[in-house]
């Protein structure tokens, strides 16, 4: 990537003298002296030795885990070193958004082909240029669907943390949220059925849910069908390989997280909030969408398109204010996909074959009880006569992240393609001896 270079000292002198000043100070002397910071309390400047020697004795306080069982919204999977190497590119890790989008051919292709990849993913008839996270994708699909119709429904056991940002924005907006939960894990169809009427915007569901289940969606777009409401789909990149696409499951929108497309967890951020809907719904889209054309000499283009939609066109009417730019995310999920090609399915076969794997040596120890028994992807759910807490400690001291300790003082495993057989073996032996 490109690399800062800082002034030298001829710079500085050349500078001063084009404009007729002795000193530094004197670029600043119509800041008044008493709002002027007069040091830094910082220690004196150190070599790159130093620097280095400093930041690896920072680095070895970090509590480092090479086998990570947790999920819950952000998954360990592998990334490919040509994925890493590409978005690190100084052209790509300092783009910014496009103002004048035209002649950025470059980043407009580039979001181009990630839309058409969500689209490909999905079944869905368009996609947006992705928003911050999945969570507030979820938040910006429940502002789509509500108009006239100022309420929404979420069923089942959907992640906590989409559930906390959709009111969020409903607050702001004066929507009325209800929460109809889970039976056993699973949408409870009776208690919603009983709930739902014609005053409802938008039903929301998630599929593999927060406990990892897999979730009759096809049942929910009838329901939310019958009242004249959209269906909104909160779906798994990884598990779209394997499950019906949100398309075929009825969905008129479907939002998901798309960190586990190439992205590192990184303390939780930046993300990649999907976006896909059916087009009757696309001036309604926030966010950037690309389109393709041809120039006045015939050759293929990319344009901005749609912007009617959009905050700096609409202004107070537009649905939503997204003007970060997310491009860089994007172009990594890219990268992701175009990289692991036909290999993608494989790495969502792996996820189910080695949590199922996972459960059964938990459960063959006999200290470990699935608490849900509906069809799962890679997440699931265990109760024991040890503590999570007691468990987890014993994890951690041998470098493994174990599962997430659950409000109800359960645990909430995640296993992707990455542990191999014999350190799930070695979780399965630690785990079941703690008492």
């Amino acid at each position: 990537m490109a690399k800062y270079t800082p002034h030298t000292e001829n710079d500085v002198s050349e500078m001063l003298s084009v404009l007729g000043k002795e000193n530094i100070d004197e670029l600043f002397e119509d800041v008044p002296g008493n709002i002027r910071l007069k040091s830094l309390n910082m220690d004196g400047g150190l070599s790159q030795f130093s620097v280095m020697e400093y930041m690896k004795k920072l680095a070895s306080m970090n509590k480092r885990f090479y086998v990570v069982l947790r999920g819950a919204g952000a998954y360990d999977h592998y990334i490919p070193p040509v994925v890493t190497s590409l978005v690190s590119r100084g052209e790509f890790l300092t783009a910014y958004t496009p103002y004048q989008a035209e002649i950025s051919q470059g980043v407009l292709q580039s979001i181009f082909e990630y839309q058409t990849l969500m689209c490909r993913l999905t079944g869905m008839d368009v996609s947006n240029a992705s928003v911050y996270d999945g969570a507030s994708a979820a938040a910006e699909a429940m502002t789509m669907c509500c108009d006239k119709k100022k309420k929404v429904m979420l069923l089942g056991a959907i992640n906590p943390m989409y559930i906390e940002t959709i009111k969020t924005y409903a607050h702001a907006s004066g929507i009325e949220v209800e929460c109809v939960g889970d039976k056993e894990g699973l949408i409870d169809f009776e208690k919603a059925g009983q709930k739902i009427d014609e005053t409802y915007a938008a039903v929301f569901s998630q599929s593999p849910n927060y406990y990892g289940l897999i979730e009759d969606s096809e049942r929910v777009a009838a329901l939310a069908g019958s009242v004249k409401a959209r269906f909104v789909y909160i779906f798994n990149p990884v598990a779209a390989m394997l499950l019906k696409t949100p398309a075929e499951s009825g969905a008129d929108i479907a939002v998901g997280e798309g960190q586990p497309l190439g992205i590192p967890m990184n303390f939780g951020g930046p993300y990649l909030g999907i976006m896909t809907c059916k087009n009757e719904m696309i001036r309604r889209l926030p966010g950037r969408i690309v389109g393709e054309t041809t120039d006045h000499e015939g050759r293929r283009a990319y344009v901005l398109t749609m912007q009617a939609r959009e905050q700096h066109i609409r202004r107070e009417k537009a649905t939503s204010s997204v003007c970060s730019n997310e491009a860089l995310c994007a172009l990594t999920a890219t990268i992701y996909l175009s990289a692991m090609g036909s290999e993608f399915k494989n790495v969502a076969k792996q996820c189910v074959t080695k949590a199922h794997y996972l459960l059964k040596g938990l459960e063959n120890t006999g200290r470990f009880r699935r608490v849900y028994k509906g069809e799962f992807f890679h997440e699931f759910v265990t109760e024991s006569d040890a503590s999570p807490d007691d468990i987890n400690a014993a994890l951690q001291a041998e470098g493994i992240l174990g599962g997430l300790k659950t409000e109800d003082g359960k645990m909430l495993w995640c296993v992707t393609e990455k542990p191999a057989v014999k350190e799930l073996d070695k979780v399965i032996a630690i785990a079941g001896g703690v008492r």
